[in-house]
């Protein structure tokens, strides 16, 4: 099919697929999994059901991803994809980034709400203060401190169990893991740039070796959050049921460790492509270099999560 544009050369038109609708119910039963598992969590209703549904929408997910891949791939590597489409890539790689950024954007505006807001409103600080909304003598802090055995509705939560929640105050004295975390995310991206310098200069393996630290710093960070998970839930208290800041802090580090997940299982692919099939040229490295910019996308976000949520 010719383009528009007499020098973008012909667009390649893939045959009608079932990819689309494939991924388009996977995300669905993603979505209503994990949601209906957290709920459960939450309020012990005991809906094993939901992970279930989690699991199949993860895996129909994970097979749509690597065929749809797959196919794209193969398209590329037989001459079908003019500059035109590469460019389409391009941009949709970039329309997808600037999504995940407004993703992350309500969970730090949630944050701030509660923090500089709401917190301090049920508080009795500003013109819109009230007093007294929780409990009789509530003031507010971050992270919260204490929550009184009678408080009405929190029979089942940590806080009113133990009469004190310390978790979060503790949490937050583990400050050398997320600062270890820090360093390791942010020597990635310094190995993940020195990598594709060296693709652009066609040094094959140099780049191969800077990508595999790349890889190995992602999955040591995930390691490493996966021990302070460990940590807050058998030793310091800090769970899911927590309160609002236990919400807000999972919800934040959480769906961050699976973006770091996503991004190391991309740059684990480029790099087994370049190792085991010879893959990528200096003019031809669409697929390292999108995911090159996720992975640089997820760092960045990173460091605002360790300075507005472990640090201020």
């Amino acid at each position: 099919m010719a383009g528009s544009n007499p020098g973008a050369g012909s667009y390649y038109v893939p045959d009608q697929s079932r990819l689309a609708i494939s991924m388009a119910t996977s995300v669905a039963l993603l979505v209503i999994g994990v949601a209906g598992g957290i709920n459960s969590i939450t309020f012990d209703t005991g809906h094993g059901g939901f992970w279930t549904i989690f699991q199949l929408g993860l895996v129909g997910f994970v097979v749509t991803l690597a065929l749809w891949f797959r196919q794209t791939i193969k398209e590329n590597r037989a001459g079908m994809n003019s500059a035109q489409l590469k460019h389409s890539y391009a941009l949709g790689m970039q329309w997808f980034i600037f999504s995940e950024v407004m993703f992350f954007a309500c969970f730090f505006g949630v944050l701030f709400y509660v923090r500089h807001l709401a917190g301090p409103w049920l508080g009795g600080e500003g013109d819109k203060g009230v007093s007294n909304m929780l409990w009789k003598g509530f003031e507010f802090s971050w992270p919260p401190e204490s929550t009184p055995q009678d408080a009405v509705g929190l029979a089942k939560q940590v806080p009113a169990n133990s009469g004190a929640f310390h978790g979060a105050k503790e949490a937050m004295s583990w400050w050398w893991i997320p600062f270890l975390n820090t360093t390791l995310l942010l020597s990635s991206s310094v190995t993940c740039h020195i990598a594709h310098v060296a693709m652009k200069d066609n040094q094959r393996e140099r780049f191969n070796k800077f990508l595999g630290i790349t890889l190995a710093l992602g999955f040591l960070f995930v390691m490493f959050q996966a021990y302070e998970y460990y940590e807050a839930y058998a030793h310091l208290g800090l769970t899911l049921n927590a309160g609002i800041y236990g919400s807000t802090f999972f919800i934040l580090t959480g769906f961050h460790g699976f973006h770091v997940c996503m991004g190391a299982i991309m740059l684990t692919v480029q790099w087994l492509r370049s190792t085991r099939a010879g893959h990528f040229t200096p003019d031809d490295q669409f697929g390292f270099e999108a995911s090159s910019w996720y992975w640089h996308f997820v760092d960045v976000v990173w460091v605002g999560l360790f300075l507005f949520v472990y640090i201020l």
